[in-house]
């Protein structure tokens, strides 16, 4: 299905269901909808999940897999395979971090709602990579690699949000079992070779499921599980599993994941009545994001030039800044993130991602229009040195 690995399609997909999930939950349609997702599945006694949880904690388990494989190529033969080429994006990256956090706290600092801070440090690779690919025709390489590892150090910052600061009373002995299945996953994935190995492969999903069950019975979140399966996993296996996935992930959880996450009742209040975890979201996904990555990113090439790390030619001011623009876009990693923040506050939550929704759009919007410019540019410049 080329279609569904490819940038363009898939970002449009996962912008159209959750438009779709924020329209249905607004229209009479929505009390059913909420009904279906409240609906229970499992096994008594064993697993009992809610279809939307089933979608949050399961499904989204498998795109975390696929991520880890994604991280582990780029930090063992891609764009973050050494300190000097991940130099500038990391250094980047962190003012994408740091700068959004410091733009929701001036916000929402002091109030109930501050416990949203994780919330706009995340950025959507797949939507911004799609963006880049629909208006950025004619844009060097090399913006394209530094987008690629700014976003994937941002995926590994957001996995640790999840990982430390989202674990409520954590069972011992069940994560320590968890660890033994990542460990047998990772063992029974040594030595596939190219040939079929179907009965390794069952084995491998029977332990894939009971060591995802293990994590989310452990307390720590269950899409953790993913990342560990997908880092533990032999490399050629795990590049051949995450190839075979992608168009389930991208035509189908991402999706799923999208709609029930705009599931959201727009509240029926004047802009003033809105929560700072709305505005601190909306400010810092796009603001946060341009400023934090821009200076950073202008910080990181003076520092590579004075100790002869960063590698080939500096990155234009207007790259860098469309660069911020794209990381502002941050959707799925994001709204996760507004998910377990508030999970005890649901009208907090509901806030927090209608900011995600708006604030992801406004970067769209913004980072479209950018790109757009330098493409243009680097076209013209193209033509005419060819004249």
């Amino acid at each position: 299905m080329p279609l569904l690995r490819s940038a363009r399609f898939p970002a449009i997909l996962l912008l159209f269901a959750a438009a779709a999930g924020l329209a249905v939950a607004n229209s009479p349609l929505g009390p059913l909808v909420f009904a279906a997702m409240g609906v229970h599945l499992g096994i008594p006694g064993v697993i009992d999940l809610s279809v939307e949880h089933a979608i949050k904690d399961g499904l989204l388990a498998v795109f975390f897999f696929v991520v880890a494989v994604e991280l582990r190529d780029e930090l063992t033969r891609g764009s973050l395979r050494s300190v000097r080429a991940a130099l500038q994006p990391a250094i980047a990256a962190t003012g994408g971090v740091l700068v959004p956090i410091g733009v929701y706290l001036a916000i929402a600092g002091g109030s109930p709602s501050a416990a949203g801070w994780p919330v706009p440090t995340a950025t959507d690779i797949a939507f911004a990579l799609g963006v880049l690919a629909v208006f950025g025709r004619g844009l060097p390489a090399a913006l394209r690699v530094f987008l690629l590892a700014l976003a994937v150090l941002d995926d590994i910052v957001g996995i640790l949000f999840i990982a430390v600061l989202f674990t409520r009373g954590v069972d011992l002995v069940l994560l320590a079992l968890a660890g033994v299945g990542v460990a047998v996953f990772g063992m029974l994935s040594r030595g596939m070779g190219g040939g079929r190995h179907p009965i390794r492969v069952a084995l491998l999903i029977v332990v894939a499921l009971v060591t995802w069950w293990l994590v989310a019975r452990s307390g720590v979140h269950a899409t953790i599980a993913g990342v560990a399966l997908g880092l533990a996993m032999a490399p050629r296996p795990a590049e051949r599993a995450a190839h075979r996935l992608q168009p389930a992930v991208n035509g189908v959880i991402l999706p799923l994941f999208a709609f029930s996450a705009a599931l959201v009742v727009i509240p029926a209040v004047p802009l003033v009545g809105l929560e700072p975890a709305f505005w601190g979201v909306v400010v810092a996904l796009p603001v946060g994001k341009i400023v934090g990555i821009t200076l950073f990113g202008l910080v990181a090439q003076r520092v590579g030039r004075g100790r002869g790390s960063a590698p080939g030619a500096p990155m234009p001011l207007g790259d860098l800044v469309a660069a911020g623009a794209l990381g502002g876009i941050g959707f799925t990693v994001s709204l996760l993130l507004a998910e377990l923040a508030f999970a005890g506050d649901g009208a907090l939550r509901d806030q927090a991602v209608l900011g995600v929704l708006a604030g992801s759009v406004i970067s769209l919007v913004l980072a479209g229009a950018l790109v757009s410019w330098r493409a243009r540019g680097y076209r013209r410049n193209v033509r005419i040195e060819a004249v």
